[in-house]
């Protein structure tokens, strides 16, 4: 089977999980022939995935998200004037992805969240059947938990979300645990994407030197690290490692307690394997990481940002953590004692069924009687995911 990637390169969350489904594949003996990599003037294909992903990638422009640089908070309106003002090159990079895909010839393309997938479906019908993949599908799901309120940032959201899977032959929802299937939806609940590199750690538990535990911190947004050495000052004796985006090198020690650390994957995941608790935003990939690797996690949603803040609710629903709306250590370190390690064993468990449902559904996806017309989806599909 030949299997092309269309991939959104905001933030490392879709980006790893294309590299973990490209593993599984590979596995399996099938060919992922490239990858269509969203990117802006901004953002390029960072250097861990070129690095890891071993077929040509193929960067085109997709409009991303503006973010207040002081605040950390999602701007949506600025958000949807850049997407407007990028309406000629999208309109281009449309046709572009079409062209990849008339080349290439895969057998399926499978998109990570990428609008260019969606929309290149709805207005270009490629032959080629599609399937999705993203925990962001599970917003179509009757029993996903969101926040109260927020009529306006649920319905674009949503509404963005459908935008990337029109003409989809299925939506593969990434959640911490089994879910019902909704067959009406074509949606189906599928375990977590996540890299050898992952599950191949082996945990350490905290011992019994104080000195030597730590709390482990992801920092991609200004405003966020600036709540960070608030939260040091108020807690000194808390040692706390950080990796941010603007640290002047791999090991940069501030005072006793506090260093930060450049931006890199893997030393990342060895802190995770021994750190006594993480704090990160409530992006799905880095909160799963944590629940595999059995580490309690304090989850601090961006502001305006209302996906992170329904990864925020459910990870609480599902024992990885809790929800904050600031970066309060005693919060944290007050529910440490109350984790429950079955919570890690449980979701381990459920990730190990991945392999297999995601090759049948890729099975699924070039089965000839399968496949529904795009035109089937767009009239009759839209309407069931945005009742939900």
């Amino acid at each position: 089977m030949r299997v092309l990637f269309l991939i959104q390169g905001e933030g490392r969350g879709h980006l790893t999980q294309a590299l973990s489904l490209a593993q599984i594949l590979q596995m399996a003996g099938h060919d992922v022939i490239g990858a269509i990599v969203g990117i802006t003037a901004q953002r390029t294909v960072p250097t861990f995935f070129s690095e890891q992903f071993s077929a040509p990638i193929s960067p085109v422009f997709s409009p991303g998200l503006v973010y207040n640089a002081g605040t950390n908070a999602l701007e949506p309106f600025k958000t949807t004037v850049q997407a407007i003002q990028s309406m000629r090159p999208f309109w281009r990079s449309l046709k572009q992805v079409r062209d990849h895909i008339d080349t290439q010839r895969p057998d399926v393309v499978v998109n990570f969240y990428e609008m260019l997938g969606g929309m290149t479906y709805a207005l270009l019908r490629p032959s080629v059947p599609m399937i999705c993949i993203a925990h962001q599908y599970m917003a179509f799901h009757p029993d996903f938990q969101r926040p109260k309120g927020q009529w306006f940032y649920r319905q674009a959201f949503k509404f963005n979300t459908l935008l990337t899977c029109f003409g989809a032959q299925e939506l593969l929802a990434l959640s911490f645990d089994k879910q019902a299937n909704e067959p009406q939806k074509r949606l189906r609940v599928v375990p977590p994407l996540l890299r050898r590199e992952v599950t191949e750690l082996k945990p350490k538990t905290a011992g019994t030197d104080a000195s030597k535990e730590f709390l482990l911190a992801y920092v991609t947004q200004p405003g966020l690290k600036v709540e960070l050495e608030k939260a040091h000052q108020q807690r000194p004796d808390v040692r706390m490692d950080a990796f941010h985006s603007d640290a002047s090198g791999p090991d940069q020690l501030i005072d006793d307690t506090l260093t930060y650390h450049a931006i890199d994957g893997k030393r990342f995941l060895e802190f995770m394997a021994r750190c006594k608790a993480i704090v990160t935003t409530a992006g799905f990939e880095s909160v799963c990481e944590a629940l595999y690797l059995g580490k309690p996690a304090l989850m601090i949603p961006q502001p305006n940002h209302y996906e992170q803040a329904c990864n925020a609710i459910d990870s609480q629903r599902a024992g990885v953590g809790i929800a904050s709306d600031r970066f309060d250590l005693n919060q944290l370190l007050d529910y440490i004692p109350r984790y429950d390690p079955q919570v890690s064993e449980r979701f381990r468990a459920w990730h190990a069924q991945g392999y297999f449902l995601f090759l049948a559904a890729l099975n699924r996806a070039v089965t000839p009687t399968s496949k529904p017309s795009s035109g089937g989806f767009l009239s009759t599909r839209v309407r069931h995911l945005l009742r939900s």
